[in-house]
């Protein structure tokens, strides 16, 4: 038996809901022949909401029973596409994918070089990590700021630094794909790796504070913790070698 769902959604010449078109696609996937009721302008839009009783569309009804917008309607079929972002929920998938990303573009330039080093392979790893963590940082500098000062203790005395870390993070990771300037990578990479570091200790294992970290940006839900000091570890660490490298090899 045919299983059928009726789907108010706005689309005009000027705006296309993407939740419409998610919860018509949701709706199909799962089997549902769609009455897909478009609401071509904004006055038919009013209308629907105020005869539905609700605030916003789209609105999905089901068998006679309102389901309501695009996540009750996931809810309903208890569904969450990969990667999105669900209210309160903390996620590593940004993180995981940021880093599995950055492996492969490293493993891909190291492959099309006439040499191969693990070495040079692993700076490119944490060059290209950097500069992506950098750019999602810059993205939205002001909710980055406002996550960064929770915890980095350089940050929560000179605020002007939060501003400036995303910057220094992105030109220290092209510096270190490009073996550029070193004297000038060197010291970035251990200076906020080395203050970011010890920033997640204090806050996470020594005061035992729940918060989100900033490395991805400040809408991310990535819980401050261990990923994060990680990535300042690595950081620091990959510095320090770069730092004896230069030196003593």
């Amino acid at each position: 038996m045919a299983k059928h769902a009726i789907l108010f959604r706005m689309q005009t010449d000027e705006h296309i809901c993407p939740f419409g078109l998610r919860a018509k696609d949701l709706l199909r996937r799962q089997g549902y022949q769609v009455d897909d009721r478009v609401l071509s302008t904004r006055e038919q839009t009013d209308k629907i909401k105020a005869k539905l009783d609700v605030k916003t569309t789209p609105h999905v009804i089901i068998d006679g029973e309102r389901i309501g917008g695009f996540d009750d309607l996931q809810a309903y079929f208890n569904k969450t596409t990969v990667g999105t972002k669900v209210e309160d929920e903390t996620s590593y998938f940004p993180v995981i994918a940021l880093f599995t990303i950055a492996a492969l573009l490293s493993a891909g330039i190291s492959y099309q070089s006439s040499w191969f080093s693990f070495q040079g392979a692993v700076m490119q790893f944490i060059g290209i990590s950097m500069v992506m963590l950098g750019l999602l940082k810059l993205q939205n500098v002001e909710s980055f700021v406002n996550g960064f000062l929770g915890y980095d203790l350089l940050a929560k005395r000179y605020v002007p630094y939060a501003f400036v870390y995303p910057y220094a993070e992105v030109i220290a990771g092209l510096l270190m794909v490009s073996s550029l300037l070193p004297f000038i990578s060197i010291p970035l990479m251990i200076f906020i790796g080395g203050i970011g570091g010890i920033s997640v200790i204090k806050a996470v294992y020594i005061d035992k504070r729940e918060l989100k970290c900033a490395c991805v940006g400040g809408d991310s839900n990535v819980p401050l913790g261990f990923v994060s000091f990680l990535e300042n570890a690595v950081m620091f660490i990959g510095g320090v070698w770069m730092l004896i490298s230069h030196v003593f090899i």
